[in-house]
């Protein structure tokens, strides 16, 4: 996909094209993914952002065969080899050591009866057989302080109920990055952190980007988070990219109803609010879209139009939006 006013001259990492992703239920299919499609392109980084249930992670999880009980469909390229389908133990090669995730919550992600430097050492060896035991434990330790986990060497030997919600975030970055991946995944790493450890958060996904030439795809609900961590932004609802641009140009533009809703929300220092600023009404669920646009029953720009196709994203100022309203683009019924 090319940024409306933009283009690239190399080729992406990843590659994701037309993935649908449809969970079997005793009320019948639902689907939560419905034609997405992105690049990720080497040392870059894509935010995907989206309320709760917009498919943010999902569409990341069923790129590394991560689901059960989906039916998947589409494309999902990493340096040109088809990951949708792939061979289950081809994929557990690349999965881990060329294209790894952080997982949004660390407690349920460590296991609770081993040891961090055990886990740690686990992944490594996992995809790195000639590791010994000794050197995979130095190289654990090194990973635990190149995360600024202080006293790494000690800190090797606790279980995750031992430390901080903020340092189990950082086991799984080191976790993550053991192998030194080719793409990260950060899903909502920094969920339930307070906004000081938040902001190294950011600083250390940011450093290890530079460091390691990383391509970075960030997902997230918060769009302030991504305001200064990331190059582009894809804004997703109800299982769709609505929205796709620069995040100069996003920022300075909003095109889609929907960003502007995520962006009055985001609390401001310099205007005073008696109510914080919402998004009226409730997301639209797979089992439960409705017709046309599924934005429209919440958007204060909705036109009797919206009700009669679903829009696809068109170029609308920098960016790709999907609103037939300022497009005039409608996909189909």
């Amino acid at each position: 996909m090319t940024v409306a006013g933009r283009q690239r001259n190399d080729e992406p990492i990843l590659h994701v094209e037309d993935l649908r992703v449809t969970f079997r239920t005793a009320a019948g299919p639902a689907p939560a993914v419905r034609g997405v499609s992105f690049d990720v392109y080497p040392g870059e980084a894509l935010a995907i952002v989206g309320e709760s249930g917009s498919g943010k992670s999902v569409t990341m999880l069923a790129i590394l065969g991560l689901l059960s009980g989906a039916s998947v469909t589409g494309s999902a390229r990493f340096r040109g080899t088809e990951l949708i389908g792939l061979e289950p133990s081809r994929l557990r090669e690349i999965r881990g050591a060329n294209v790894s995730m952080i997982f949004q919550d660390p407690m349920t992600s460590l296991n609770p009866v081993l040891s961090i430097g055990r886990q740690l050492t686990m992944v490594m060896r996992a995809h790195q057989p000639d590791l010994s035991r000794s050197g995979a434990r130095a190289r654990a330790v090194e990973l635990l302080d190149r995360v600024a986990i202080s006293q790494a060497a000690r800190r090797c030997d606790s279980y995750p109920h031992e430390l901080s919600g903020g340092m189990r975030q950082r086991v799984m970055i080191a976790m993550a990055i053991s192998n030194d991946p080719e793409v990260l995944i950060a899903d909502e790493p920094t969920t339930a952190l307070d906004v000081t450890v938040q902001a190294q958060m950011m600083e250390l996904l940011a450093d290890l980007r530079r460091d390691h030439q990383l391509a970075l795809v960030l997902i997230t609900h918060d769009l302030g988070v991504v305001a200064g961590a990331t190059d582009r932004i894809a804004v997703m609802y109800a299982g769709k990219v609505v929205e796709y641009g620069s995040v100069e140009a996003l920022f300075a533009d909003p095109g889609h109803p929907y960003t502007r809703g995520l962006l009055e929300c985001l609390p401001r220092l310099d205007i005073r609010h008696e109510v914080q600023a919402s998004i009226a009404g409730v997301p639209a669920t797979p089992m439960s879209l409705p017709p046309g646009c599924p934005f429209s029953p919440r958007c204060k720009y909705a036109q009797p139009s919206c009700s009669e196709a679903e829009p696809v994203l068109a170029p609308h100022g920098q960016t790709l939006v999907a609103c037939s309203v300022l497009t005039g683009v409608a996909g189909s019924r």
